[in-house]
């Protein structure tokens, strides 16, 4: 990953941090996807959390001027699914996570630490 890069994972998993986000994973895609480059997963205990999360890791990287492409499923919150391009987002709750296991999906993509 560019160095652009680390900078928006560091401000969202810092920002899934400080609203409490569960298991934080950054899988590095760029070897492995022609899609993105980078996911990062989290989990949240309920709704109003899942909605938190999303709206905590946007305000971070909209301060550094970093707009989303589009988001989906905050309405239900069930999995919210932020697109920064480079970056893909994805907020769960804790069964749609373990339903879509995207870290099975994408095991060929190698685990980073931030």
């Amino acid at each position: 990953m560019n160095r652009e890069l680390i900078e928006k994972v560091k401000t969202v998993t810092d920002a899934l941090e400080d609203k409490k986000g569960v298991n934080i994973t950054v899988l590095d895609l760029s070897s492995v996807s022609d899609i993105t480059d980078c996911f990062v997963i989290c989990s949240g205990t309920n709704r109003s959390q899942i909605q938190a999360l999303s709206d905590g890791a946007e305000e971070a990287l909209a301060k550094k001027r970093i707009m989303h492409k589009g988001i989906e499923g905050y309405d239900t919150a069930n999995w919210i699914l932020m697109d920064y391009g480079d970056l893909v987002v994805h907020v769960f709750d804790k069964d749609s996570r373990e339903l879509y296991d995207l870290e099975r999906v994408w095991a060929d993509a190698e685990k980073v630490e931030i």
